[in-house]
């Protein structure tokens, strides 16, 4: 693993949560994006080397809307970079990790991911980023 990528905060309306953030920050998001896969927007801040994403559900179905119900709106997950996606996945896998996708999927911001179930990883969900090349 390279370094962490991003933080994934969950929260009800992205338009009132990118207000908040670009005042906390000090400056705007560079980019909102949906996920039509994973039923969700997300929009991106810029903090040093590392980002701060924010994702609202498009559907009352999805996971950041189950997940609000759950826990309320706050940290979602923790995004490594990694060099190596299919290999990271396949070292954890052996070191006894659950994943919960067994390929790498598309997801925001021109990345490859897949995410490690938060019951093997002390509770917090992760999740693992590569650029597409």
């Amino acid at each position: 693993m390279i370094r962490i990528e991003h933080i994934g905060i969950a929260v009800k309306d992205l338009t009132k949560a990118e207000e908040l953030y670009a005042r906390l920050l000090g400056s705007a998001s560079y980019k909102r994006e949906e996920v039509a896969s994973e039923g969700v927007i997300t929009s991106f801040f810029q903090v040093g080397p590392n980002k701060i994403e924010l994702l609202e559900s498009t559907r009352p179905d999805g996971p950041i809307a189950k997940a609000i119900e759950k826990r309320g709106e706050g940290m979602h997950h923790i995004a490594f970079e990694v060099t190596d996606i299919k290999a990271e996945m396949a070292r954890l896998k052996a070191e006894g990790f659950t994943l919960l996708n067994e390929e790498p999927k598309r997801g925001a911001d021109n990345k490859w991911v897949c995410f490690i179930h938060p019951k093997s990883a002390n509770g917090v969900l992760v999740e693992l980023c590569q650029e597409v090349r």
